[in-house]
């Protein structure tokens, strides 16, 4: 084949550092033109991003020339110090350490796309821990909860 083609579709979930509730809805939109601009930097795209005040999701399309951890680990370092550095954002505000990342077909985006928009309805049922865990199980993902949440 002349050329390399792909379609890394990547629905991606990391929360504050000890889940503490430091995100706020008005953020939300500021904080996806930054996460946003680092995937195009990257020759990738954001598709969505959402969550609560512990957490965010996010549909993105990763391309495969970066290496996946590269990217997040890029995501995450930015943005954090982004959140610090904006008008009243938390000087202590971190990312917690690891990520999930899960695949998703472009079948199946627009149902991503509609999950992430969902979030605060959603969290208004389930926990950030019961539904990482629900992602983790659906997406037959091994995990030692001694381990998962920091």
């Amino acid at each position: 084949m002349g050329h390399t083609y792909a379609n890394v579709m990547i629905h991606g979930v990391f929360s504050t550092r000890g889940r503490r509730p430091m995100l706020n809805a008005p953020a939300m939109p500021e904080l996806a033109k930054v996460i946003g601009g680092i995937l195009r930097k990257r020759q990738g795209k954001l598709l969505a991003l959402n969550g609560p005040d512990n957490h965010v999701h996010l549909l993105g399309i990763f391309h495969p020339k970066h290496a996946l951890s590269d990217q997040f680990r890029d995501i995450k370092a930015i943005s954090s110090r982004w959140v610090r550095e904006r008008p009243g954002g938390p000087a202590s505000f971190a990312w917690q350490t690891g990520y999930a990342a899960f695949s998703v077909s472009r079948s199946n985006a627009a149902q991503v796309e509609s999950y992430i928009a969902g979030q605060a309805e959603h969290h208004r049922r389930q926990t950030f821990e019961e539904e990482l865990v629900a992602l983790l199980k659906r997406h037959g993902i091994d995990y030692d909860p001694r381990y998962t949440f920091d």
